[in-house]
């Protein structure tokens, strides 16, 4: 085909930007390029969200939910202040679908939960569970957690911290991927406060050793078991269908109870 008869080719429109999946819910990128490229101790989930979740992510997440940017420091006794006062606070990384966080929240009202999560469906269950069960100290934070504690967090601001079931990375080159650290360690330890509660629990046994190990060996943190070993699980901690599924199977689940050390 000759130059004079070819039929130019049109250039590529620009693709217009998806609009949010929910435009006033979290954001999938909350952080955006603000911080490093880092080892990532999670990994997103993406799962359907049903109707219901959409509805409370739409609804509730300006009231009571947040996005980790990294932009800000958290006022968190005015986040969760009442007419009482204020409440202590403790974060909780990880809720899944939430059911045990909202449970721990209606058993104990006069303490706030900080809860995070990346899981879109988890999120919105944990919203609407909250509204339905008349639950006003929860928050749910959407993002990373290390720049949540290293940005966003005041020092001593915590009370406690709760770790459920992590993602246990269970082959041997992903182990560095586990939360519990050494590092993660040196940046929890300042964020809460002296005699907070540090509470972990895995049912994946090689986890719970690195576990015990690490926090034994660091010095901001003493072991609550008098014999230097794992916890019973504490009456606080609700028994969750996963687990209980697990225990079905013959899983161990191993709860290890630290306290920041005063002298830290």
């Amino acid at each position: 085909m000759s130059e004079s008869n070819a039929t130019p080719e049109r250039p590529h429109a620009p693709r217009p930007k998806a609009e949010p999946r929910f435009p006033d819910g979290p954001s999938p990128d909350p952080a955006g390029s603000h911080f490093e490229r880092r080892i990532r101790s999670f990994q997103p989930r993406r799962s359907r969200v049903t109707t219901s979740q959409a509805d409370a992510l739409q609804r509730l997440w300006p009231k009571w939910g947040l996005d980790i940017d990294g932009k800000r420091v958290l006022d968190l006794p005015e986040m969760f202040r009442t007419e009482h006062g204020e409440r202590p606070v403790v974060l909780e990384i990880g809720f899944g679908m939430g059911e045990a966080t909202a449970q721990m929240a209606a058993d104990d009202p006069d303490t706030g939960i900080l809860a995070v999560d990346v899981h879109t469906p988890g999120q919105g269950n944990l919203l609407g569970l909250a509204e339905r069960n008349g639950l006003d100290n929860i928050r749910v934070a959407n993002g990373d957690a290390v720049i949540l504690l290293r940005e966003m967090l005041a020092p001593a601001s915590l009370d406690g911290l709760r770790v459920y079931f992590p993602d246990p990375w269970p082959k041997a080159r992903h182990h560095k991927r586990r939360i519990i650290q050494p590092e993660f360690l040196d940046l929890v330890a300042p964020r809460l406060k002296p005699g907070a509660l540090l509470h972990c629990a895995t049912d994946w046994e090689s986890y719970a050793e690195q576990m015990l190990e690490v926090l034994t060996a660091h010095p901001a943190f003493e072991n609550t078991q008098a014999d230097g070993g794992y916890a019973p699980r504490p009456s606080f901690r609700p028994l969750t269908r996963f687990e209980g599924q697990g225990l079905d199977k013959g899983h161990v689940v191993n709860d290890l109870l630290f306290r920041r050390a005063d002298d830290q």
